[in-house]
C-alpha cells in the first residue's frame, strides 16, 4: 500500500505541474461587420521612432486603412529596435507606435505578437497592462485567440522556439522570464494551440507569428517552426501563416497543403539584393518597405500588398471551398 500511495503522490504531482505549466490560450473577440466581411492591416518590423521610413509607410496605412474601412491592425513582432523597451516607461513606446501611427484609421485594436529583437529587452514590459493604459490601441501578449466570427487568429509567440537564442545569443541578452525551461514550455504551446486549432468552428483559420516559416529573403526558413510548429499547422487545416522577421513582403505557397504563407515586415528597415529560392512555391516577393492588407467574407479573402508609397504591387484571391488563385 505505501508504494501505491508513493506512487499515486507521484502521479498527482506530475499532473498538477503539466496543469500548472499549462494554460488555455486567452481568447478576445472582435466581431465582423453587420455585412459579414472583416478588413485589417498587417506590418512588422516597424518601431524605430518614424527612421527607415517607419512615418512614410505609417502615413500610407493610414490612407488605406481609411479606404478599407479597417477593423483593426495586427503587428507581426519586432515592435521595438534594436532591443525591445527597456521598461513600462520607455518612451520608445509613445516614440515609435503612438506618435507614428497617428491616422484616424489607424485608432483601432493593435493585436501584436513578440519578435527576438523585443526579447532582447524587457518583454514583460511590452505585455504589461501599464502601456494599454498609455495607449489603449495596443495588445500584445505571447500566446492569445482572437474570434472575428468569420476567422479565428491564433498569435503565436515564435521566439523561444528558435534554439540558437538559447544556445548561442552571441553579444544579445534575451529575457526568458515566464518562458523558461525551454524543454517545457514548447509542448505545452504546441498541445494547447493544437487544443484551440480543433476547438475552432470558424471558416477561417489564421495563425500569426513573428518568425518566418518559409522565406526566400535574409533569414529565410526556420527550421524549428518547420519542424515543430508546421505539423500542427497542417493536422488542424490552418489557411494562412502571417509573419514579420523578413524585411520584405512575401507570398509564399506551399506544395503539399493548402498553407499560404505570408511575410509582412516592411514597417521601416528593408534589405535589399537577397534572394534564397525554396522548395515551396514563390507567388510574390518584394524586398522593400510596405505592408500588407486582408479582406475578409465566410467565403472569399483578399490580400494585398502595397509598397512604402502605397502603391500597390500584388493581390491575391482565394475562395474557402475551392482554395484556388486568381
Amino acid at each position: 500500500m505505501a508504494g501505491f500511495a508513493r506512487e499515486t503522490m507521484a502521479l498527482a504531482i506530475l499532473l498538477f505541474a503539466i496543469l500548472a505549466c499549462s494554460a488555455e490560450l486567452q481568447r478576445f473577440e472582435s466581431p465582423a461587420k453587420p455585412d459579414g466581411s472583416l478588413s485589417i492591416l498587417v506590418v512588422g518590423d516597424w518601431g524605430r521612432k518614424g527612421q527607415f521610413n517607419q512615418s512614410q509607410v505609417a502615413t500610407q496605412m493610414g490612407r488605406i486603412g481609411e479606404e478599407l474601412d479597417i477593423d483593426f491592425v495586427v503587428s507581426t513582432g519586432d515592435n521595438f529596435y534594436e532591443d525591445g523597451l527597456t521598461g513600462v516607461d520607455d518612451k520608445a513606446f509613445e516614440e515609435s507606435f503612438t506618435d507614428i501611427y497617428t491616422s484616424k484609421s489607424l485608432q483601432k485594436q493593435w493585436y501584436s505578437v513578440l519578435g527576438n529583437h523585443d526579447y532582447r529587452g524587457d518583454v514583460l514590459a511590452q505585455l504589461s497592462p501599464v502601456l494599454r493604459n498609455i495607449d489603449s490601441r495596443w495588445l500584445c501578449l505571447r500566446n492569445f485567440i482572437l474570434n472575428a466570427e468569420i476567422v479565428d487568429f491564433f498569435f503565436v509567440d515564435t521566439t523561444p522556439l528558435v534554439e540558437s537564442y538559447w544556445t548561442n545569443p552571441e553579444d544579445h541578452h534575451y529575457d526568458w522570464r515566464e518562458v523558461a525551461p525551454r524543454e517545457n514550455y514548447i509542448p505545452n504551446l504546441l498541445k494547447d494551440l493544437d487544443a484551440a486549432l480543433k476547438e475552432s468552428t470558424a471558416p477561417w483559420k489564421i495563425v500569426v507569428g513573428h518568425h518566418t516559416m518559409r522565406s526566400v529573403s535574409d533569414h529565410g526558413d526556420t527550421p524549428e517552426l518547420l519542424a515543430l510548429l508546421l505539423p500542427v499547422l497542417k493536422d488542424n487545416g490552418v489557411d494562412l501563416y502571417v509573419n514579420g522577421h523578413d524585411h520584405c513582403l512575401e507570398h509564399i505557397s506551399s506544395k503539399d497543403s493548402p498553407i499560404q504563407y505570408l511575410t509582412s515586415g516592411g514597417g521601416s528597415k528593408a534589405w535589399r539584393g537577397v534572394f534564397t529560392p525554396n522548395s515551396d512555391k514563390l507567388q510574390f516577393f518584394h524586398d522593400g518597405q510596405g505592408f500588407m492588407s486582408l479582406q475578409l467574407t465566410a467565403a472569399a479573402a483578399n490580400i494585398v500588398f502595397y509598397d512604402v508609397f502605397g502603391q500597390e504591387l500584388y493581390q491575391w484571391s482565394v475562395t474557402k471551398n475551392l482554395h484556388a488563385a486568381e
